[in-house]
């Protein structure tokens, strides 16, 4: 009989186009060698155009699908994604508080065309319950200006914008500075606030980009429930998305995803 793999769970949105959320965060478990499972908690109408429509799961949904996971399977770590209500974040934040798991989350505020996928009423919830329960938080730089009011354009406001988010509660930051204009690198900084590890990476020329966030927080979740440090996690998340970047295709007429699958093609 084959040993187990970690076990890795998702609690996020479905995108029909198969190139983020739920669909993409299963993809890059499988490639990095843990075991994917789900709570779904919205449905999306979407494809690489945008979003075309979006309809949330009722709380006691949700609830019965982490439960009937955690109390059966059991989890080595979560990762967040799209909760789109405050309903939503409360309910999320209330079943993490009683799982003892390292716990990824991805604020996950706007889709990669620009669509609105966290609701402001909800914003508060996000900093005040979901952020404590987090092992890692991983904003880009859109999110973090949404949560904290701090505006990132150079690579020394990532330090001001990291505090701003260890602030409300998170025990590590993953600011992502991939929408800087660095030239020729994408930037990323982790802190705990003690510890800082400036992360580089090869920007590649490549539009299809769909996906990356909730790619790369369910990366570090992989890296933590096979039992790396935070740093060692996100650091071996970062190769891979940065691969996944480089590898992306187009898809359908506008923008395509990052390749799951790149390194079991290699």
């Amino acid at each position: 009989m084959t040993t187990r793999p970690p076990l890795v769970l998702t609690v996020a949105g479905s995108d029909s186009g198969g190139g983020a959320g739920i669909q993409a965060d299963l993809k890059a478990m499988l490639a990095l060698g843990v075991h994917g499972m789900s709570v779904l908690t919205a449905v999306t109408a979407q494809n690489s155009r945008g979003v075309h429509g979006v309809w949330e799961l009722p709380e006691e949904a949700v609830r019965a699908q982490y439960r009937a996971v955690v109390d059966d399977i059991g989890v080595h770590a979560v990762k967040t994604g799209m909760l789109a209500t405050a309903p939503l974040v409360e309910t999320v934040a209330e079943l993490l508080a009683d799982t003892d798991a390292p716990v990824v989350v991805d604020p996950v505020g706007v889709s990669k065309h620009g669509d609105p996928l966290l609701a402001a009423s909800a914003l508060e919830s996000v900093r005040k319950r979901l952020l404590p329960t987090a092992t890692v938080a991983t904003p880009n730089l859109d999110e973090v200006t949404q949560l904290t009011g701090v505006r990132v354009e150079r690579e020394t406001d990532m330090r001001t914008a990291a505090e701003a988010v260890l602030a409300y509660g998170p025990r590590w930051v993953l600011v992502k500075g991939g929408h800087l204009p660095t030239g020729a690198e994408a930037v990323d900084l982790l802190t705990d606030g003690t510890e800082e590890h400036w992360l580089r990476a090869p920007r590649h020329d490549n539009r299809h980009t769909h996906g990356t966030g909730c790619t790369l927080a369910s990366a570090v979740a992989a890296g933590l429930a096979r039992g790396l440090a935070v740093p060692d996690a996100v650091r071996e998340a970062k190769a891979y998305v940065t691969g996944a970047i480089a590898a992306g295709f187009a898809l359908g007429e506008g923008i395509g995803p990052v390749d799951h699958g790149w390194a079991l093609r290699r």
